[in-house]
């Protein structure tokens, strides 16, 4: 098999995520920026495999696998050292906890959807929406804050909560475009779920 560019750049990807996990935990002054900036850079090489896929059409089957699987792996790993590592207790630590959980069980339910409908060939219904993009770039934006403030809280709450703020309304964008992606499978979902009952009627 060969790996064109786009492809090694969503491996890279994927190295990026033990790297960020310890530089989170090693115990140096600034390094929570340094955790940020490797996940920034995760996050260009998103944008870049993406682009350069469909700008030089070295689009590959391993590469359409791979690439939500990183993006994915890279959104839940984040999202399970903020809620483990997170500074306060009470109420800030149910809204993280509870917020990183929709969007990781959002993330593995979509995932499963665009499967099954890949296999019964109607994978262009549940194509990439507006709002999933809106969510991603929302999502990105809040983790990136979280990441640089997580041991920063006594002198710059107000910023951590601008971050903890901006990763609920990216929850609230999660349950959104999933129902959006829901609904444009429905009436697939529905016809195969009628069948079965049909054959049982005579």
């Amino acid at each position: 098999m060969r790996i064109n560019l786009p492809t090694w750049l969503t491996l890279f990807r994927v190295a990026l995520l033990p790297v960020m996990v310890v530089v989170f935990y090693m115990p140096f002054q600034g390094h929570n920026i340094t955790a940020a900036i490797v996940f920034v850079l995760a996050a260009i090489t998103d944008w870049l495999d993406g682009y350069l896929a469909r700008r030089m059409n070295l689009t590959s089957a391993f590469g359409a696998f791979l690439d939500p699987v990183a993006d994915k792996l890279m959104v839940a790993v984040t999202l399970f050292l903020l809620v483990e590592s997170h500074p306060s207790g009470g109420w800030s630590g149910i809204v993280m906890a509870v917020t990183a959980a929709i969007i990781v069980g959002r993330e593995i339910s979509v995932s499963a959807l665009r499967e099954w409908m890949a296999e019964i060939g109607m994978s262009a219904a549940v194509k990439v929406a507006l709002v999933g993009k809106l969510k991603t770039v929302m999502q990105m934006v809040a983790l990136v804050v979280l990441i640089v403030q997580h041991e920063k809280v006594a002198t710059a709450l107000r910023l951590y909560h601008i971050g903890e703020a901006l990763l609920v309304i990216a929850g609230i964008l999660t349950i959104w475009s999933g129902l959006y992606y829901l609904r444009a499978a429905w009436p697939s979902l529905r016809d195969e779920a009628a069948r079965p009952q049909a054959g049982h009627q005579d």
